[in-house]
């Protein structure tokens, strides 16, 4: 004698109407994300027709070109949202076709047709962390190359805003203080270098300090121009150039300055390394990192609150009033994301809370508005 339950065993097989399912979903999705990426285009076609634009005369192509290497990260951003609202306008879909209605009277458990919903979203996030968000990540870091390039063209050099790095190993730290870059030819100017000894107990000595109009950096050391360096009780010394080793890779200087959200999965773990190496904070790293590895699960809990949503349209029978509930609630878990990414950031909570807090409180509400659905 076989027991029903409202979670079946083999939900894993995919069934026809499964499939169906799939297949409606898919195509809300595909729906959902051409509106919110074309959107985004439009943003950033503007945005850099008004930036990089007024500095350089850029051809339409041109600007079109830098729009398609700039949008795609700023679409995946976006993406627990395509998965709200797709899913939504899938489920509702069916919902006003009285498909759902049939299945349910049929005796077929919701399960069945939202774990797989859900599932597929989960697979999309993988597939997004570790293939679509590098390709993004390597795309924004080519724009803000060329960016910075049609600027330096133009013969501007970045805005004036102090560079900070810190380099060295056991024996010896380097604090570079540079007043500006001009990436355009990859140099530090104005630049300040203040050196430390370590001894054998780990305590740290000031040895020099050397200023210099400029320094670049290549083949493992700073290539200092027009400098002067003083060491402590003695008189400073002039240099036309002067070169000192660096345990930095080339261009890493600028590189390793890039916003968190710009750095790809496969990359975070080499940069929090190179970043916690020289002394730094590695807390927007380590952040990020977390929060690439609960995108699945965001995905899969957008998914799952959405799909949650419209089965109840079934009992309450107020299509607009629910809808909007489902999009005011993904909307409220995304400013919940943004706080509590604002308190990781800030160290008030570890950043691997931060990071899975949201989407566990989004799987949890899912969760509990569907049990409440299937079991009253």
């Amino acid at each position: 004698m076989s027991n029903r339950t409202s979670l079946p065993v083999p939900w894993l097989r995919l069934g026809r109407i499964e499939r169906y399912v799939l297949v409606q979903q898919g195509r809300s999705l595909a729906i959902a994300l051409g509106v919110i990426a074309a959107l985004i285009m439009l943003i950033d076609f503007v945005e850099i027709s008004r930036g990089v634009g007024s500095d350089v005369d850029l051809p339409a192509a041109r600007i079109l070109g830098l729009m398609l290497l700039k949008s795609p990260q700023v679409v995946i951003q976006l993406l627990p949202f395509v998965f709200l609202f797709g899913t939504l306008a899938a489920f509702v879909g069916l919902n006003r076709r009285s498909e759902l209605i049939a299945m349910r009277a049929a005796g077929i458990s919701a399960w069945r047709f939202v774990l797989p919903a859900a599932g597929a979203a989960f697979m999309v996030g993988v597939l997004t962390v570790t293939a679509l968000g590098p390709a993004a990540s390597a795309a924004d870091g080519l724009f803000q190359r060329e960016r910075a390039r049609l600027s330096g063209a133009a013969g501007g050099l970045d805005a004036p805003q102090a560079v900070w790095i810190r380099e060295g190993d056991d024996t010896r730290q380097m604090i570079i203080r540079a007043e500006q870059q001009d990436r355009a030819s990859a140099r530090l100017l104005d630049v300040s270098f203040f050196i430390y000894s370590n001894d054998a107990a780990g305590s740290r000595t000031f040895s020099e300090r050397i200023d210099a109009a400029s320094a670049s950096l290549s083949a493992g050391r700073w290539r200092l121009v027009d400098a002067v360096g003083a060491q402590i009780g003695q008189r400073a010394v002039r240099y036309a150039t002067l070169d000192l080793p660096s345990s930095l890779a080339e261009d890493e200087a600028f590189e390793r300055f890039a916003r968190p959200q710009s750095t790809s999965f496969w990359a975070l773990p080499a940069q929090i390394g190179r970043v916690e190496n020289a002394g730094f904070s590695t807390t927007a790293y380590r952040l990020r990192l977390q929060q690439l590895l609960a995108t699945p699960l965001m995905f899969a809990a957008m998914s799952m609150l959405a799909a949650a949503f419209s089965l109840r349209l079934m009992r309450l029978g107020d299509l607009a009033r629910m809808s909007v509930a489902a999009v005011l609630l993904g909307f409220g878990f995304f400013f919940v994301n943004q706080a509590a990414s604002a308190f990781g950031s800030a160290e008030v909570i570890p950043a691997w809370l931060a990071a899975w807090l949201p989407p566990l409180l989004t799987a949890l509400a899912a969760f509990t508005l569907l049990f409440y659905t299937e079991d009253g």
